[in-house]
């Protein structure tokens, strides 16, 4: 599979601060890939300077393998993480209004349909719910059909079953053969939509791979998780993958049988103990040292 998108050695710096440092990867064609990190990991940066709204400091992006050019605006959708619509207007003539602005604009009802808004296009746009507006500006993004739609944590501030829905429509842009760029802080969304992610920290990437190979690479067996009151300290010191964070405590390992006879053994108490298979956000949390929002 060929990359429709590859960044070459990309730095960013404002002043002394390089927000971006030397960053290179390729995003095949037709896949949904993630980019995450903590605030201030450069991502935001990184994603602006790929969609072109931002010039790098040294480094290049690629599209098809040529350099990106004011034609590449004619190739890509934006979902910014926020955007005013024009209001006192409905949701009918919003998508009117956009499909001007392009030559071949999709058709309007293959956009609402892919968007699912048929049960709001008599609305004005001021009296959206926070899901219907995040499907309006998707269907907005994707009216020029384009190769690359870019979404910037589309799914913050939603309810769990706006956010479902949501991800159906990614869904459905994705089985168009579309490369869709997402950044999020929900970890469960791009283990879901994501057929690889790049996890970024300090303005590098620290990895980068489907997430089952990165889970495979850095977790083996399951992780006990267990509130942590400061006991025991001594002879917890002897545990291999045991790592303390604040008022709990993780252990990975691969005998768990063992491994909770000798958490007993050393007297540490497991109530409120959990038990479960490592997934992206334990492994963002172990690359990054950071909670999720920080």
């Amino acid at each position: 599979m060929s990359d429709i998108l590859s960044i070459e050695n990309l730095s960013k710096h404002y002043g002394q601060v390089k927000a971006v440092d030397g960053v290179s990867f390729g995003i095949p064609e037709g896949i949904c890939f993630g980019l995450l990190g903590p605030n201030g990991a450069g991502k935001t940066t990184t994603i602006e300077v790929m969609e072109g709204i931002t010039e790098p400091t040294s480094g290049k992006v690629l599209f098809r393998g040529q350099p990106i050019g004011r034609d590449f605006r004619t190739k890509v959708g934006i979902q910014f993480q926020s955007t005013a619509l024009p209001e006192f207007i409905t949701v009918r003539e919003t998508l009117s209004l956009f499909s001007a602005f392009y030559a071949t604009p999709r058709p309007m009802e293959e956009v609402i349909r892919l968007c699912s808004l048929e049960d709001i296009l008599e609305r004005d746009n001021q009296k959206l719910s926070g899901g219907q507006r995040q499907r309006m500006l998707l269907a907005l993004a994707i009216i020029p059909k384009p190769e690359v739609v870019f979404l910037d944590e589309p799914t913050t501030g939603l309810d769990p079953q706006a956010r479902r829905n949501f991800w159906d429509l990614i869904n459905r842009i994705k089985a168009e053969k579309t490369t869709v760029i997402l950044t999020t802080h929900y970890m469960d969304e791009a283990q879901l939509l994501c057929e690889q992610v790049g996890i970024m920290d300090h303005g590098k990437i620290m990895e980068i791979d489907t997430p089952d190979a990165l889970l495979a690479k850095h977790f083996d067996g399951v992780l006990i998780r267990l509130p942590y009151d400061g006991c025991c300290s001594d002879a917890l010191g002897g545990f291999d993958g045991l790592v303390i964070r604040g008022d709990s405590l993780q252990l990975q390992t691969n005998t768990l049988d063992k491994s909770l006879k000798d958490l007993l053994a050393v007297q540490v108490n497991l109530e409120g103990l959990s038990i479960h298979k490592p997934n992206l956000e334990d492994l963002f949390i172990k690359l990054t040292g950071s909670s999720l929002r920080t």
